[in-house]
């Protein structure tokens, strides 16, 4: 099983640097449906990415359409949106081997996800509680990071690091 996190027409090419550095740090695929609001080589990108897009496995999309084609039939496709009436924490994201991939699919940062999209796929929504008194939305990076460190732990971080130590360690 893989999760992929999957990007809407990012417009924030910074975000997009952050959200590949996850992607490569934990062995996600990264899926950009375009347009996107930025040339993926541009500069921002990069360097919030830093060294880290040759461990990306990014694939990219000409519409959400495209994206939906590209989905099996075992695979699990959560709709993280703060239009959602169930948690992030509630879906069990570890399914068995062969039993599908685990797609989320994260809105663009300035207007989400298309209604007409969500309206058609409630059941598929997931969110993450915020005072929505307070603000519009977390940022898109910060919430990348929440929902697939969620779905990891609940795999157990297969195929992370759980440990690391110094080559000479001060610890010890």
């Amino acid at each position: 099983m893989t999760n992929h996190i999957v990007l809407f027409e990012p417009v924030m090419p910074a975000n997009t640097g952050n959200i590949a550095r996850t992607a490569a740090g934990t062995n996600a695929v990264l899926h950009l449906i375009e347009p996107l609001g930025f040339d993926i080589s541009d500069k921002a990108v990069k360097r919030a990415g830093l060294d880290y897009w040759d461990h990306v496995n990014l694939v990219t999309h000409p519409s959400l359409p495209d994206f939906l084609e590209t989905l099996g039939e075992k695979d699990r496709l959560y709709l993280v949106s703060k239009f959602a009436n169930q948690d992030y924490t509630d879906p069990d994201y570890n399914q068995a081997e062969g039993e599908g991939d685990n797609y989320f699919l994260f809105g663009k940062e300035t207007t989400g996800l298309p209604e007409v999209f969500m309206r058609q796929n409630p059941e598929k929504a997931i969110r993450i509680p915020q005072n929505d008194e307070h603000i519009r939305s977390l940022n898109l990076s910060n919430t990348v990071a929440i929902v697939i460190f969620e779905a990891l732990r609940q795999q157990d971080f297969a195929q992370l690091d759980k440990i690391h130590t110094y080559e000479q360690d001060k610890l010890k």
